[in-house]
């Protein structure tokens, strides 16, 4: 739901037993405004850059044959100053159910004000809801100042080479966009070599990849990098792909 009012209304929205993107997890107290351009108009076309790469590279998007034709995928940008207190790492988001959009605008983000994710609630505005994923990105602010830019991609070769690759995984047991997985992202970060390495699986959401950087680009270089170790080890193991199986 958009709220039609320019004053701040809070509306529960309910949670689905289906686990597919886009579907909201949370409750939002939503302003529908339009977003200052002079404000967050540079930023946004960062995140654009990048999404369009991962929406060439299918990590990104909506398609009919994959996850029941529900769409993937967004990116998110802190804004304001890095040493905010948690629960008030304001970010910029792309908007719910935009995924499928092959060419998005600043109308298409949402910017998350607040959240407490303990709670499962966030504060946000603009011209669409922020992304089913914002608590996860809330999450990943949250556990470091230094975290700037997150990326949620969906990457069948990097999640299902997971293990190989030795990437910290969130258990299984927490869906997308929910409390525990917000938690899990947050223990992640304490316990694992996600500080190190950027990039984290989501045990529980089929395909689901995130990644932490400091910017944007740093960000989209660590998703590129994993991509590419991926598909050098489905190659390497001769399983098809993008790889000859034999000299002939």
């Amino acid at each position: 739901m958009i709220f039609e009012s320019s004053s701040r209304s809070l509306s529960r929205l309910l949670e689905s037993e289906m686990a597919h993107e886009g579907v909201i997890q949370f409750e939002a107290e939503h302003e529908q405004r339009a977003l200052e351009a002079r404000r967050y108009g540079d930023l946004a076309c960062e995140l654009i850059a990048w999404r369009e790469i991962m929406a060439l590279t299918g990590l990104v998007g909506q398609e009919p044959a994959r996850y029941d034709g529900a769409g993937y995928g967004n990116v998110s940008a802190r804004v304001g100053p890095r040493n905010a207190p948690m629960g008030r790492r304001a970010f910029l988001i792309t908007g719910s159910q935009t995924s499928g959009n092959r060419c998005i605008g600043l109308r298409e983000f949402a910017l998350v004000e607040s959240y407490d994710y303990r709670a499962n609630r966030v504060l946000s505005r603009g011209c669409l809801l922020p992304s089913s994923e914002s608590m996860t990105h809330a999450a990943a602010y949250d556990a470091s100042p230094l975290v700037r830019c997150v990326m949620h991609a969906h990457s069948p070769v990097v999640w299902r080479r997971r293990r190989e690759l030795g990437l910290p995984e969130t258990n299984p047991a927490a869906s997308y966009g929910t409390t525990e997985m917000a938690l899990e992202v947050g223990r992640l970060y304490r316990e694992s070599v996600l500080p190190e390495r950027g990039i984290l699986a989501m045990g529980g959401h089929e395909d689901g990849i995130l990644v932490l950087g400091r910017d944007p680009e740093q960000a989209g270089g660590i998703l590129l990098l994993w991509l590419a170790r991926a598909y050098s080890v489905t190659c390497g193991e001769g399983d098809g792909g993008i790889c000859r199986t034999s000299d002939g």
